[in-house]
């Protein structure tokens, strides 16, 4: 088999998003995600997987930033996102248009990521690289699902937990 590079690359991707496209409106909520890196790599994320909006709230960093734009390459650029001081409040406007909130952190009423049913309009809340979502926006949610860990870490990197779950919910829509 050999691999495609180029025009055909872009000729098999573009005709595989067409025919295979998920319905699903997904968007991403970061609260106070601390890591250029590791937003860029949201950033990379989203548009990889044709995520409606993210929304980044109190210490997160927001484009442009040299870092960010490096890890993203420049998908800064090409995913709508906004910015709002209080991660309530994002979460609080986000359910007023109709998202269905799911915080990825390890909480007490939290389901294994690949269990729970998610709607058609779902937005992930991911938070704080040692700190996670903060209860007022956890309590804000409608559910938290979390990543079962076989090893002894705790938890995956945030970008990488946003990414499996954010793909699993495109492919469940499949």
């Amino acid at each position: 088999m050999k691999p495609l590079i180029g025009t055909e690359l872009k000729r098999f991707l573009r005709d595989y998003r067409r025919q295979h496209r998920p319905d699903v409106d997904l968007v991403g909520l970061l609260q106070s995600v601390e890591y250029p890196a590791n937003v860029g790599s949201i950033f990379r994320v989203a548009d990889g997987a044709g995520l409606t909006e993210l929304v980044l709230t109190g210490i997160t960093p927001t484009p442009p930033n040299a870092t960010m734009d490096k890890v993203a390459r420049f998908k800064t650029l090409r995913i709508p996102w906004r910015y709002e001081q209080d991660s309530v409040t994002a979460v609080r406007e986000l359910k007023a248009q109709g998202y269905h909130m799911v915080a990825v952190e390890l909480a007490e009423s939290a389901v294994p990521y690949h269990t729970y049913n998610y709607p058609q309009k779902t937005c992930l809340v991911v938070g704080h690289e040692d700190h996670g979502v903060t209860k007022a926006t956890l309590a804000e949610c409608h559910t938290a699902v979390f990543l079962p860990m076989y090893g002894k870490g705790l938890s995956l990197n945030v970008h990488v937990a946003f990414s499996i779950v954010t793909y699993h919910i495109l492919h469940r829509a499949l």
